[in-house]
């Protein structure tokens, strides 16, 4: 017969966490965030850390490169959607290396003999407002001056003249030289009040860009994730249908971090994948799997298939109906509860730590407290992000209130028959769906709904009497609540200003 569980599958809004001491130094300026995305061994560092246990989902309604760039600034990091080619998901995380960067290749160069109506063009297709020119046009070419939109005026001068007639020439242009440190090539900037620094090969040709705009983000972001090139860090969903040609596409293009992207992760198909990964690319690779519920499904990822973290939960999400559907997942908070018992046995066994990250079954601030709390290292969400201006969906009108559209990857919109295929036979058909089609009000940008956030976590650490993540979780107490408790916990018996007079809470 079926084996029965003896515990209640229970979701976060079940706790409350107790408050312990808190002391002179437990405030929250002095409270780290910092958490751990790839394994380690006792005693030496993560090969890869957040500065925010926060990271988003890989959906094509959350996940794109301008919330990825976004993201890395505030000290998170977004999963770039695979439901799409190639081609295009290499193009996203290349996009959001080539944003930010101390030392930026240049992808907006001229032929000192093409016109400024060429430029324009380029300036379109890039965005960028200052072109390098070379002698042959590349970013690689020999460097002979510089253009910017403070050079000529688009509809006074003539857009048929050369550049060469409107450019800063070589001769008149402060420039590093490789091997400058971002250090001193900032000091030239503002030495000589500029807003760019060519730096220059020995031969004089160009090797790279540094932007004064670049050191303001920086030094406005402080917590921004950089990679050992200064450029923002960015991490990309994968699957296990196409990786041995998607994986090495979206490494050469910059990735970061990879994660297969799945329902349900405890499978030969993504033990298999894994270990391709990591003979192929050893420790050179951060990358993580699931969901799992069980800690059975962790050891088999964490263990058999050498990951660096592993994600938690089936069904929590809020446009997710994996368990209506199929029957199958678990409360989260169980869920989680579990794994991370696991975990740290594992860990306590090999010596080896496996960051656990609680995906899906947030509804609030307060969960995503509950989850850090309960152990997980960080979480990943797609409805919270999905609301923020940064999603790459757009915005649409309903009833006075603006919304954006927002659906699961397991819907018939995603069109992403891949992540099912060994359910519905791999025709190329979605048998059923596992996820819902829908909207969500926008809420504002990334920055000021995670503000928000995280303030709300680092008081409540401050509570515990924590100032990491890590003594988060060893100082926790949690008790389990009735609906009597979370009634008392809300406002009653009074009227809300917002309230008609004669209406009644």
């Amino acid at each position: 017969m079926a084996r029965i569980l003896p515990d209640v599958s229970r979701t976060f809004a079940e706790y409350l966490l107790l408050p312990g001491l808190t002391r002179r130094e437990h405030i929250p300026r002095n409270v780290s965030l910092k958490a751990p995305v790839a394994a380690f061994q006792r005693g030496t560092p993560s090969r890869f850390e957040l500065n925010i246990p926060v990271v988003s989902a890989s959906m094509q309604a959350v996940s794109g490169s301008e919330m990825a760039t976004a993201l890395a600034r505030q000290g998170g990091l977004a999963f770039v959607f695979c439901s799409q080619s190639i081609e295009n998901q290499a193009a996203m995380i290349a996009k959001v290396k080539g944003h930010k960067a101390g030392f930026v290749r240049s992808d907006t160069t001229i032929h000192p003999t093409s016109t400024l109506r060429e430029l324009l063009a380029i300036r379109r297709r890039t965005g960028h407002s200052t072109a390098a020119v070379t002698d042959d046009g590349t970013n690689a070419g020999k460097f002979v001056g510089i253009i910017t939109d403070k050079d000529f005026w688009e509809f006074e001068d003539n857009l048929d003249t050369p550049v060469s007639e409107h450019m800063t020439p070589l001769e008149k242009v402060i420039f590093g030289r490789v091997g400058i440190s971002l250090t001193e090539a900032n000091r030239l900037l503002h030495r000589h009040k500029k807003e760019c620094l060519p730096v220059l090969e020995d031969d004089g040709r160009l090797n790279s860009l540094v932007f004064k705009k670049d050191y303001i983000d920086h030094m406005n972001n402080p917590d921004e994730i950089l990679d050992g090139d200064k450029r923002l860090a960015v991490g990309a969903g994968i699957n296990t249908h196409d990786y041995k040609e998607r994986v090495p596409a979206l490494v050469a293009a910059g990735a970061d971090v990879l994660a297969f992207d799945s329902s349900d992760g405890y499978s030969e198909y993504q033990k298999e994948a894994a270990l391709w990964i990591r003979e192929e690319y050893g420790d050179k690779v951060v990358v993580g799997g699931g969901n799992v519920v069980s800690a059975e499904g962790f050891h088999y990822l964490a263990e058999e298939g050498q990951l660096d973290f592993v994600k938690v939960g089936i069904g929590g999400g809020s446009i997710c109906i994996t368990r209506e559907q199929k029957g199958i997942g678990r409360g989260q908070a169980s869920a989680l509860m579990d794994v991370v018992k696991a975990r740290d046995a594992y860990y306590e066994r090999t010596g080896r730590y496996v960051p656990i990250c609680s995906d899906g079954g947030l509804a609030n601030d307060t969960q995503i407290i509950i989850a850090l709390a309960m152990g997980a290292d960080f979480v990943m969400m797609g409805r919270y992000f999905a609301m923020t201006s940064e999603s790459p969906t757009p915005k649409v009108s309903i009833g006075n209130r603006i919304y954006k559209p927002y659906w699961g990857e397991g819907s018939n919109r995603a069109r992403n028959w891949q992540r099912y295929a060994e359910e519905g036979g791999g025709d190329g058909k979605l048998k059923f769906e596992e996820g819902v089609d829908g909207y969500v009000p926008v809420v504002g940008s990334v920055s000021e709904v995670l503000g928000v956030t995280l303030a709300k976590l680092r008081a409540t650490m401050c509570n515990l009497g924590a100032l990491s993540l890590p003594q988060f979780n060893r100082e926790a107490v949690l008790t389990l609540v009735s609906e009597q408790s979370i009634e008392e916990g809300g406002t009653n018996n009074i009227i809300r200003p917002e309230t008609k007079l004669g209406d009644r809470e």
